[in-house]
């Protein structure tokens, strides 16, 4: 989004939960031309060209989401860069990573620089993600500094995972000389060809092909085995999704690997049987898993295991999912669903601190992504901040949503936990009820 300068904004008595800075405190947060320039106990801050009260509601660091499809170039009937960031403003994400399974692919500078061009109406921050092969076949290399120079914040051919050896290796080799995260989705479609949803009771009941958890722990023991032979090589492993596949996280992380992980909200929220008679709505890739993965993945997000929560926000329009199962399209929205989700779940469910979940939220993903001066609130730092109410309660309806789309498997449930308002470089983009 276009960074110009804003002017002053007051928050005023907000509970500050900022994990990076080990803050957690009623504080007043002052930004100034888009920038943090002052935090301190509340009421102590004079002055600000407008306020915002945020009594009784949690103030922290803009949320950031690491994997997010905002369908241009080339699909806008699914999403725009202006539908899906404001979808993402009002979800409380103020900032997200795109992925590049465009069309054409994100495989160059120039469509790196055109995502990002303020035509494009973005209102929340854009980082592209450039593909790691050419029109991500898997077979030629992208050039990753020239991306990098451009604007791109990791690289990956997303749903086209790199299965041969020799590609990959090349492509943590030379990512680690750029410091740019290679994000890997991580499945063995050698393994999964035809599959449409976990192998299973639930997939041996509907008559469906099923998709092994093996074919993703398979591919996440191989990558971090690649990604230890180079100094520097960073790994992100993209909707983890399996336990089998968390035991190799953990294993790589004890082995001093630079590896990171996401979990998204529907992995730690549904289970395969949730697919009922075939919902295609709960059709997703990595597919809804047993509870006992669920379950892993929940311990995980808890325990400090897991990096970050991504929604992998995947538009689809009415006649791409409106079929036949095995027909459907891979994917469901989540931008505005995932913080609620997080709270009701983790939170509310598990009891997991609210600083946890905002740490997974902001502090997590800028790690993950090399975002600095973002996922804190810290002086000096960018002037963007999610305010958030966690205890209220609401119904989501995905025909208010601000997504073009409408594919999302929460339509009218009830949440806890609300976006109150939504803050890029010092400029309200987002208002709650």
């Amino acid at each position: 989004m276009n960074q110009r300068k804003t002017g002053s904004l007051l928050i005023k008595g907000g509970y500050v939960i900022d994990p990076a800075a080990r803050v957690e405190a009623l504080m007043d947060v002052l930004l100034r031309d888009g920038r943090v320039a002052e935090i301190a106990p509340a009421g102590k801050i004079r002055g600000g060209e407008e306020t915002l009260d945020a009594r009784g509601l949690i103030v922290a660091p803009g949320f950031i989401d690491l994997h997010v499809h905002l369908r241009e170039p080339g699909q806008g009937y699914k999403e725009t860069v202006a539908s899906g960031t404001a979808a993402a403003a009002a979800g409380g994400f103020t900032s997200v990573c795109c992925m590049p399974n465009t069309s054409p692919v994100v495989d160059s500078p120039e469509w790196v620089t055109w995502i990002q061009q303020p035509q494009r109406g973005a209102v929340v921050n854009v980082f592209p993600i450039a593909a790691a092969t050419m029109a991500s076949k898997g077979a030629v290399l992208t050039d990753f500094r020239a991306l990098q120079r451009a604007g791109a914040v990791a690289i990956s051919d997303d749903g086209r995972p790199i299965l041969n050896e020799v590609i990959m290796r090349e492509t943590l080799r030379l990512a680690a000389e750029t410091s740019l995260p290679v994000i890997q989705h991580a499945e063995d479609t050698r393994m999964t060809e035809n599959g449409v949803l976990h192998e299973g009771a639930v997939s041996f009941r509907l008559g469906l092909h099923g998709m092994k958890a093996e074919a993703e722990a398979s591919i996440v023991e191989r990558d971090i085995h690649l990604a230890q032979q180079f100094t520097g090589a960073r790994l992100h492993v993209a909707h983890l999704s399996t336990a089998e596949a968390l035991k190799a996280i953990r294993k790589g992380k004890r082995g001093k690997a630079r590896i990171t992980c996401e979990v998204t909200p529907h992995h730690f929220t549904l289970i395969d049987t949730n697919v009922g008679d075939y919902n295609t709505y709960c059709k997703m890739n990595p597919p809804l898993r047993s509870a006992e993965d669920r379950e892993a993945l929940l311990v995980a997000l808890a325990d400090g295991t897991v990096d970050a929560i991504a929604t992998d926000h995947a538009p689809h329009a009415p006649h791409e999912k409106d079929v036949e199962f095995e027909r459907a399209l891979f994917g469901v929205t989540g931008l505005e669903t995932a913080v609620a989700l997080a709270i009701t779940q983790l939170h509310h469910q598990r009891r997991v601190p609210l600083a946890r979940i905002v740490d997974l939220l902001a502090a997590g993903p800028a790690r993950v992504a090399g975002l600095r001066g973002r996922g804190t609130l810290v002086r000096g730092g960018y002037g963007d901040v999610t305010i958030f109410d966690p205890k209220k309660r609401w119904t989501f309806e995905a025909a208010r949503s601000k997504s073009k789309s409408r594919n999302t498997p929460f339509d009218g449930w009830q949440l806890i936990g609300k976006t109150v308002a939504t803050v890029v470089a010092g400029r309200v983009v987002y208002r709650g009820g």
